[in-house]
């Protein structure tokens, strides 16, 4: 059984990273959403139990899909799940330098495991979790860009 592995923070999950876990789900026979407690960047602004609600929420339809929250280094991850790769969205070109660096050094420090770059529909090619956070946090509408329980939340967090 070939186990994938999309790691993230998700803060908040978009549309573009559900289409991303669909078309992972046509390539694996499991894929584990792996959402990470915290991340070196910055604070996320939702709860790792907000996180993980939401996109076990958004995804309880889809078969062979497991949420699952990660801390510290994704190669841990993976090794203990005995995944054989890890998804990466790539968006546009501006993504792809981060990700090859990313997935050379996870390479580096796991040599037995690839990393699988799946590009969204091009509808979503522009969207991140930042930009979602700030249309919402000026009070612009999110509603095409994330599922309906995000959209609710994203607005109780900035309501002004």
């Amino acid at each position: 059984m070939k186990l994938g592995v999309y790691p993230g923070t998700f803060d908040p999950i978009t549309n573009g990273h559900l289409d991303v876990i669909k078309r992972a789900l046509k390539i694996f026979d499991e894929l584990i959403v792996a959402v990470a407690v915290s991340s070196y960047k910055k604070s996320p602004i939702f709860t790792i139990e907000e996180r993980l609600s939401f996109i076990k929420e958004t995804t309880k339809e889809l078969p062979n899909l497991k949420v699952e929250p990660f801390d510290g280094l994704l190669v841990k991850f993976v090794k203990q799940k005995n995944a054989v790769a890890i998804v990466r969205g790539l968006r546009a070109v501006s993504d792809y330098e981060f990700e090859l660096q990313l997935a050379h050094a996870n390479r580096r420090l796991f040599r037995d495991v690839e990393t699988v770059f799946l590009m969204p529909s091009e509808e979503y090619s522009f969207l991140s979790s930042t930009i979602v956070k700030e249309i919402a946090y000026f009070g612009g509408s999110v509603k095409s860009l994330v599922p309906p329980v995000v959209e609710k939340a994203l607005k109780q967090k900035f309501q002004r």
